[in-house]
């Protein structure tokens, strides 16, 4: 049964009526919630956001405006089924009516998934997820970090498995919020705090289980930044083994759980004791082997063993020396025999050329009475004295 607020007679000009419904509606629907899909999503160069928001059988006009969608954690596109707070509005002049959004946020896992995917494959084109950018975790940490909430199930076992895994090692809580939205900009800030004091070896950033809603701080676009950034090797532990955050991808190691991050950062102390002793026991029995093997080297090195492996080397070059002997003295020998030989022929064709040696022969030498020597019947005159020299002494001559 409806009530009637206006007697039936009463006329109202299309303004008072506009007025009267403009009243009504924005004073019923104040921070209201309103669940739809974006559709003709038309951000405005002055920072604006203009939207419909709609289901299956009806639509209605949003706004969310600059100061209100600095805020928003993701980037509005059609197709996302969002979840808004806001308050009815009545544009007078035109007869409409439109919710102003305050607040807005992804509603429903699917369009979770896709915007977590969307924003993933983004930050890994930019090389946040890349293997070379990831430190080694410390073996031996003097102290470890945990980045989580002070209150939580997840930081009483991660300092419960450190005590018991190495007492030694202090673990140091930088207590963040880690659900909500002021859960990014704290963990954030804590990792940046841990970082910029240089204050632990490893960093833990996590929180126990949750909803896909509960885990979203972890895969804020911020968080994943300042693990990607930290100069302090981060292991992710966020929710429990099926669990994933976009901070996983960034940080230098990813733990299924808390209590598996602990274990990764933490060695265990008598895990480190049995190495030692059996990297003790490893050496000794090789330094060992080696005294033994020496000894029994030492052994084969006697007098007589040293003089017969000394002869065995010598013998050798002794061989070759002697050989090498052989060779140039023969060589040398053979060179004097050819070259004696060889004077013998030159001499004997010295002595064939000898004047001496022709007349010897019975041939004579005609000189002139001046020295000159005759070599032909012109060189003199009739009358002429001239000399004649045979193999032995003089005969002086007259031409005739």
């Amino acid at each position: 049964m409806t009530t009637q607020l206006f007697p039936s007679d009463t006329v109202f000009s299309v303004t008072s009526l506009t007025s009267v419904i403009k009243e009504l509606l924005e004073s019923s629907f104040v921070n209201i919630s309103l669940e739809g899909e974006i559709s003709g999503y038309r951000p405005n160069s002055s920072g604006h956001l203009y939207f419909t928001l709609k289901d299956e059988n009806s639509q209605i006009s949003a706004v969310m405006f600059r100061g209100k969608a600095a805020t928003l954690k993701f980037v509005p596109k059609d197709g996302i089924k969002v979840r808004c707070t806001g308050s009815i509005s009545v544009y007078a002049p035109r007869g409409n009516y439109q919710i102003i959004i305050s607040k807005m946020e992804i509603a429903g896992e699917g369009n979770i998934l896709q915007i977590l995917e969307e924003r993933k494959m983004r930050l890994a084109a930019e090389g946040l997820f890349n293997s070379d950018r990831k430190k080694r975790i410390p073996f031996f940490p003097k102290k470890i970090g945990v980045v989580t909430s002070p209150t939580g199930a997840a930081l009483r076992d991660i300092l419960q498995i450190t005590k018991r895994r190495n007492p030694a090692v202090e673990v140091i809580v930088f207590p963040a919020v880690v659900q909500g939205n002021d859960a990014a900009p704290s963990i954030v800030r804590q990792i940046q705090t841990a970082n910029d004091f240089k204050m632990v070896d490893t960093l833990i950033v996590g929180r126990g289980g949750g909803s896909i809603e509960d885990l979203l701080p972890f895969s804020e676009e911020s968080v994943v930044r300042a693990v990607a950034e930290s100069e302090i090797p981060v292991i992710s532990a966020v929710g429990h083994e099926i669990d994933w955050a976009l901070c996983d991808y960034a940080a230098d190691c990813r733990a299924p759980t808390p209590s598996a991050a602990a274990e990764i950062a933490v060695p265990q102390l008598i895990d480190i004791k049995n190495d030692l002793n059996g990297y003790q026991n490893e050496m000794l029995s090789l330094i060992n082997a080696k005294v033994e093997k020496m000894k029994l080297l030492i052994k084969s090195f006697n007098p007589d063993s040293m003089e017969m492996r000394f002869r065995t080397i010598e013998q050798p070059y002794l061989m070759r020396l002697e050989n090498a002997k052989n060779a140039l003295q023969t060589n040398f020998d053979e060179k004097i025999k050819n070259f004696r030989q060889f004077l013998r022929e030159s001499v004997q064709i010295l002595e064939g050329a000898s004047p001496k040696t022709i007349l010897a022969r019975g041939y004579s030498m005609v000189k002139t009475a001046d020295g000159k020597i005759v070599r032909s019947q012109t060189d003199v005159k009739n009358g002429e004295k001239i000399e004649v020299y045979p193999a032995e002494g003089k005969i002086l001559a007259t031409v005739d």
